[in-house]
């Protein structure tokens, strides 16, 4: 399985649209002030739809940068202010977090063969693609 879509709720549409437009996500469905599609540089996709009233969000969506201090140096020149600024974690992830407009929080990280192939990865899972 490969990650295709996230969903997450917005309060305010258009705060939300320029958010996500300013990290680099290219919009491809917009529907306002109901709800907006965006697509990843690798073609995941990632929506927004508006909601009345956000409760404690639980919701963490995940996007990899091969060059994860630039792009949060970048970002931060845009305005757009981090949480945390890019660390090494013990899981072999170099990660940084926000939160957008509704308060739900992002990670953007770097994990390169951490991600798919940690250490303590099940032993002889094998995907459709034939890689281990």
């Amino acid at each position: 399985m490969k990650l295709n879509q996230v969903t997450v709720g917005c309060l305010d549409y258009d705060k939300s649209v320029t958010f996500y437009k300013a990290l680099g996500l290219i919009q491809i469905v917009d529907a306002p002030p109901r709800y907006a599609r965006f697509e990843t540089p690798g073609g995941e996709t990632f929506s927004i739809h508006a909601v009345e009233q956000i409760g404690a969000p639980s919701t963490v969506i995940y996007f990899e940068c091969d060059a994860l201090d630039e792009t949060v140096a970048a970002l931060e020149a845009t305005g757009i202010a981090f949480d945390t600024q890019p660390t090494d974690e013990s899981w072999g992830w170099r990660e940084a977090r926000l939160r957008d407009p509704a308060d739900n929080t992002l990670c953007l990280f770097y994990g390169g063969e951490n991600r798919r192939f940690p250490e303590w990865r099940i032993d002889g899972q094998i995907s459709d693609t034939g890689d281990e």
